[in-house]
């Protein structure tokens, strides 16, 4: 069995509520989505056998979790399942970075999960199709193990849009943290205003929204 790997490395978390946390990173090459922010633009992978990875992950010491992302790493799912399986079998901390859409797969592996980083991909940022139904299905599964959600807010991002994200983690009676991104390409007034207002009115409905940039983009980090 073999996985298309873009890269296996070292470093730190630098989105959502773990952000400064240790990872080894397994990047999976490929998605389902074509989101234009994605500043995760992927041209190279390596077709690696399980024990190939493992032989990668096994080589860093000291660290919080195994950060499985992408890509979409749940479209390699028979691959992540057995991986995700030795590696929970370790002892190791299994963290997901997932777009929220295949949850499907997602129940595939959820036993063996231990953190879930979720993203909304609202219409208006992505410039893709809406995903909501996607994402409310999602949750549903990913709800039985630690979960966040993280929206990319650009300039393009609509106040109908997060409207609709506050309202589906409305829905769910447990908590779930809410993490307000701006897109790092966007960077300006225009767009800090919007986030200000958009922290706002999500506070008014939810008990835990943050605003957190990216912190590897700051510290120029991998």
């Amino acid at each position: 069995m073999r996985a298309r790997i873009a890269e296996v490395f070292k470093s730190v978390q630098g989105e959502g509520v773990y952000r400064g946390a240790s990872q080894v990173f397994v990047r999976f090459f490929g998605c389902n989505l074509n989101c234009a922010f994605c500043d995760t633009k992927l041209n190279f992978y390596q077709n690696l056998t399980l024990d190939e990875v493992l032989e990668k992950i096994f080589s860093y010491k000291d660290y919080h979790s195994v950060s499985l992302t992408g890509g979409e790493p749940l479209l390699q799912i028979d691959f992540l399942k057995n991986l995700a399986k030795y590696l929970k079998e370790e002892g190791k901390t299994i963290y997901l970075e997932t777009n929220g859409t295949l949850y499907n797969n997602l129940s595939e592996i959820i036993e063996y999960v231990d953190i879930i980083a979720m993203d909304f991909k609202s219409p208006s940022s992505t410039s893709q199709g809406d995903f909501w139904g996607e994402h409310k299905e999602f949750l549903k599964v990913a709800l039985r193990k630690k979960v966040f959600v993280k929206a990319v807010i650009c300039r393009s991002t609509t106040f109908s849009d997060l409207k609709k994200a506050v309202e589906l983690l409305n829905s769910f009676k447990e908590q779930v943290s809410f993490i307000i991104q701006p897109n790092s390409f966007e960077i300006d007034e225009e767009l800090n205003d919007k986030i200000e207002y958009f922290f706002s009115f999500s506070g008014k409905y939810l008990s835990d929204v943050r605003i957190a940039g990216q912190l590897h983009k700051a510290m120029s980090w991998r």
